[in-house]
C-alpha cells in the first residue's frame, strides 16, 4: 500500500464512508508534534489495526505538517525497527514512544525491556508513561489510597530507570490528572535520574485545581517531552467541564507556556494532544472528589471556580455523543489541522 492509497483508506469511518482529504491544501509547518491519541476515535474505528502503526502514523502525521510524532511502538524485530527508523529520517521527522510502566512480574519486566530496546532501536530517545491510568479522582475512594498508590509508583519507577539507563531511553512520567505539582517533582526527585523526567501536560493539572503557569513553570526543568493543548471551559453544578479545543481558541497563554518551557529546556519537542471527546467533567463541588485531594488549599478552589466563570464559553462545547461516527472522524481531522494552521500562522514554536 502507497501513502497515496493509505490515506484515502485511512478516513474510513464505520460503515464505509469516507471524510474527504483537501489534498490541494497546504501543509502548515510549525515545529508541532502529533501525539497518537489526537486520532483517537479514527484508530478505534480502524478494525484492521493499521492506522496505528509505526510508519502508518508516521506519515499521516507528516502530512499533516507534523515534524515529530509520539506513540506506542511495541516490540518490533530489527528489521522493522530499521525501517521505522530509515523513514523517520527520510521524513525529517523525530520518534518518541509511549509505553506502560513495567508491573511486579517477570514476564512484564521482560515486556518493558523489550519495549525500551524496540524504542531505542527506531531512534526514540523518550518513551512516555504513566502512573495511574484513570484520573485520580475518579479511581480513589479513600484517604488512604493515594499514598498507596504514590509508595508503588515510586518503587516502580525505581525497577524501571535502570532499564531505561541501559538503553539510553528518558522516562517521561505525565502529569496524568493523577499527581499534583509538589507530590510529581518529589516522585522525580527520589528517583534523582537523568532517565526519569516529566512529559508535561499543559492542561492536566487545571483537573487538579492548580493553575496552568504555575504546573509549567514547577515542571519545566524536569521536562523531556510536552502534551501541547488549549482547553476551554464550562460551568457545571458539581464544578466545571473542560475540554481540548483547537490551539488558540482557548483559554490557556499558549506563547507564556511555550516560552516557559523553551527557558528551561530549548530542545524539548512539544507534541500536540488535541483530544476529541466530551468535555471532562470536575467534579470539585462533590464529596468524593477530595477522598485524595483533602490537604488542596480553598484558595486553590475559589481561584480556579473563578477563573472558570471568567473564561467559560457562552455555547455548550461540542458533544460527540450527539454525532454520528463519520462527523465525529470528520471534527476530530479538522481540529487537528486547526491547531497546525494556528500554531503555524502565529509561530508559536520558533524553530
Amino acid at each position: 500500500m502507497n501513502r497515496r492509497t493509505f490515506l484515502a483508506s485511512s478516513v474510513a469511518a464505520i460503515g464505509g464512508t469516507s471524510i474527504a482529504i483537501h489534498a490541494d491544501e497546504p501543509v502548515p509547518r510549525s515545529n508541532l508534534g502529533l501525539l497518537l491519541y489526537s486520532y483517537g476515535i479514527r484508530a478505534r474505528s480502524d478494525v484492521r489495526k493499521e492506522f496505528a502503526r509505526p510508519a502508518n502514523f508516521l506519515s499521516f502525521a507528516h502530512d499533516r505538517g507534523a515534524n515529530a510524532v509520539q506513540i506506542a511502538l511495541g516490540i518490533c524485530d530489527e528489521k522493522d525497527c530499521l525501517a521505522i527508523r530509515r523513514l523517520a529520517e527520510k521524513r525529517g521527522m523525530a520518534i518518541e514512544g509511549i509505553v506502560a510502566p513495567p508491573k511486579d512480574t517477570a514476564i512484564d519486566r521482560e515486556r518493558f525491556d523489550s519495549e525500551l530496546k524496540t524504542a531505542q532501536a527506531c531512534g526514540a530517545i523518550v518513551m512516555r508513561m504513566v502512573m495511574l491510568g484513570g484520573r485520580r479522582y475518579e479511581v480513589f475512594q479513600r484517604a488512604e489510597d493515594y499514598p498507596a498508590f504514590a509508595k508503588q509508583a515510586t518503587n516502580t519507577l525505581k525497577e524501571a530507570e535502570p532499564i531505561a539507563a541501559r538503553y539510553k531511553v528518558q522516562l517521561a512520567v505525565e502529569n496524568h490528572k493523577d499527581l499534583r505539582i509538589d507530590e510529581l517533582i518529589q516522585l522525580i526527585k527520589t528517583i534523582s535520574s537523568e532517565w526519569v523526567g516529566i512529559c508535561l501536560d499543559t492542561g492536566n493539572n487545571l483537573a487538579l485545581l492548580e493553575d496552568p503557569i504555575a504546573t509549567v513553570t514547577a515542571l519545566a526543568a524536569y521536562t523531556r517531552t510536552v502534551h501541547l493543548k488549549d482547553i476551554a471551559f464550562e460551568e457545571a453544578p458539581e464544578g466545571f467541564r473542560m475540554a481540548e479545543v483547537p490551539l488558540g481558541q482557548g483559554s490557556l497563554d499558549l506563547p507564556l507556556i511555550v516560552k516557559t518551557i523553551r527557558q528551561a529546556n530549548p530542545k524539548v519537542r512539544f507534541q500536540l494532544e488535541m483530544i476529541t471527546r466530551d468535555p471532562l467533567l470536575i467534579p470539585c463541588l462533590q464529596d468524593k472528589y477530595w477522598a485524595t485531594l483533602e490537604r488542596v488549599p480553598g484558595s486553590d478552589l475559589a481561584r480556579t471556580l473563578a477563573m472558570v466563570r471568567k473564561l467559560a464559553v457562552s455555547h455548550p462545547l461540542p458533544r460527540l455523543t450527539k454525532m454520528s461516527p463519520p462527523e465525529q472522524i470528520e471534527l476530530e481531522d479538522r481540529q487537528v489541522r486547526e491547531s497546525f494552521r494556528n500554531a503555524s500562522k502565529s509561530k508559536l514554536i520558533a524553530y
